[in-house]
């Protein structure tokens, strides 16, 4: 479907520039555009390689561990269906933590793991579990902290402060985690 209103969007575009005879501009933008694109993307490179050094760096140093087990109270009470020393459990930990440092892309295949064991855990394989949709609620609100890939983008794109959004996204993770659990808890008692 986006791609259809990508295709959509460039056709008309393309058709408006040819009508008002400025296709040399749409020729410029779509060669400007391409230019900005691999920009950023070896920008983000260096970026996130530097981030993902330093959780390496944070992992062997114990502070993952460490920040696993601060959330680990936290997590059984989000969850407890789940069994206390049930692989999904740890998945859930990690998909938490990378998600509370802005790394979505470490955080994403933690959740798919998460999300695998829980399956193990559905009686009925076609629906899915409460302890799902709370996972993937928490994710859609974007549990995070230190908004890395912003931070990143900002600084590639010349801003002066990048780190300038932490606190915006502080706010914002604020009110849609609470928002996300909220609505997750209102839901499960609904159904029952």
């Amino acid at each position: 479907m986006i791609s259809a209103i990508w295709l959509g969007m460039i056709l008309v575009s393309i058709v408006v520039a040819a009508a008002t005879g400025r296709l040399d501009a749409v020729n410029r933008a779509v060669f400007e555009g391409a230019k900005a694109g691999v920009s950023i993307c070896i920008g983000l490179v260096g970026i996130l390689a530097f981030w993902l050094g330093m959780m390496r760096i944070a992992e062997r140093a114990g502070i993952l561990r460490a920040l696993a087990r601060l959330l680990a109270p936290l997590v059984r009470r989000l969850f407890p269906d789940v069994p206390r020393d049930h692989p999904a459990m740890g998945y859930i930990l990690s998909n938490m933590t990378a998600n509370l440092l802005g790394l979505g892309n470490a955080a994403t295949p933690m959740g798919i793991k998460a999300m695998e064991e829980l399956q193990k855990l559905n009686p009925d394989p076609k629906t899915a579990t409460p302890a799902m949709c709370t996972l993937l609620a928490l994710n859609t609100a974007s549990l995070t902290v230190v908004p890395t890939t912003v931070i990143a983008l900002r600084a590639q794109m010349g801003s002066a402060n990048p780190v300038d959004i932490v606190g915006t996204t502080l706010v914002a993770t604020a009110i849609g985690t609470a928002t996300a659990i909220v609505l997750d808890r209102w839901f499960r008692r609904r159904g029952k």
